[in-house]
């Protein structure tokens, strides 16, 4: 039997309108097997499409698909569905509840059809030699912010943070796919989130990602990637108190798609009590998929 598996493509974390990471959003196909679920991720091609299921536990619950393999968690898809549900008139403004595979998340939409996603507390692991990065890029150490360390960090998806001095050193950096890769699955991390304070905006930092290991030689807005580097920052002593509500994160400039992510902290004395992170998505068009299942 052949079924049309109908998939609508949303850019979430769009900058005016432009830009924007591609996620693929599919609704109300609760009977899809993992292999259907795989396959039409593979055929549309996106970092990560979403599909959104019925749930027992929350108002709904998704799982996500990159190309070659299920992730936990993806922010920019959860955007994208939610977005999409607001536009379609399924959801109002307010606060709703979605089951994953990183647990039960806070998702708001606000009046302006933007949409926020609580993340995990942060988790903060492994500080990463240095030369061990530099090599990814064939570069020399001298090209990043020694200030900083090379660590591990979590709101749901263990990512690298990678401190670079510059944003020119940023925008040149050279990745080797197969050395990401290695130095990935070494530190059990999605990708390495390169990121420098120089921005072009007065943002809190201008970012590149790239998850390799994931089919995903770079993407342009990484939800959850940037809710760990606020975290990350604020371990460090590199935003204030009064900064943490309001952080902006630039992306995906060198891909041709800006890209804007807008992260907030609740601080509860020395320590971060909540994590979300949000934006907007532009509805851009629609697939159909044959499956055969």
């Amino acid at each position: 039997m052949v079924i049309i598996i109908l998939v609508h493509t949303l850019n979430s974390f769009a900058k005016d309108g432009k830009g924007g990471n591609p996620a693929g959003v599919v609704l109300g196909q609760s009977k899809l097997t993992l292999q259907s679920m795989q396959r039409t991720a593979r055929e549309v091609g996106f970092s990560e499409t979403v599909f959104i299921l019925e749930s027992s536990k929350a108002d709904y619950r998704a799982r996500f698909f990159t190309p070659n393999s299920e992730v936990d968690l993806c922010g920019h898809a959860t955007i994208a569905a939610f977005a999409l549900m607001s536009e379609l008139g399924v959801l109002d403004k307010g606060k709703y509840k979605l089951e994953t595979m990183a647990g039960i998340l806070d998702v708001e939409i606000d009046n302006g059809h933007r949409v926020f996603m609580n993340q995990a507390l942060p988790e903060f692991f492994d500080i990463v030699p240095i030369e061990e990065v530099a090599a990814c890029f064939g570069a020399s150490t001298d090209m990043f912010d020694e200030a900083l360390p090379v660590q591990v960090v979590s709101t749901g998806l263990k990512d690298m943070m990678v401190p670079v001095k510059s944003l020119n050193t940023l925008l040149s950096l050279k990745p080797s796919e197969d050395k990401i890769i290695e130095l990935s699955s070494r530190y059990n991390v999605v990708g390495l989130h390169a990121f420098t304070k120089e921005t072009l905006s007065n943002s809190t930092a201008h970012c590149r990602n790239f998850a390799p290991l994931y089919a995903i030689p770079e993407e342009a807005a990484t939800g959850t990637s940037n809710a760990a580097l606020a975290c990350y920052l604020w371990r460090h002593r590199q935003i204030t108190q009064d900064m943490a509500y309001g952080l902006v994160f630039e992306q995906g400039y060198c891909m041709g798609n800006p890209s804007e992510i807008i992260a907030k902290l609740e601080i509860s004395g020395d320590s971060v009590a909540a994590v979300k992170v949000g934006g907007n998505a532009v509805v851009t068009g629609r697939l159909e998929i044959c499956d055969g299942v």
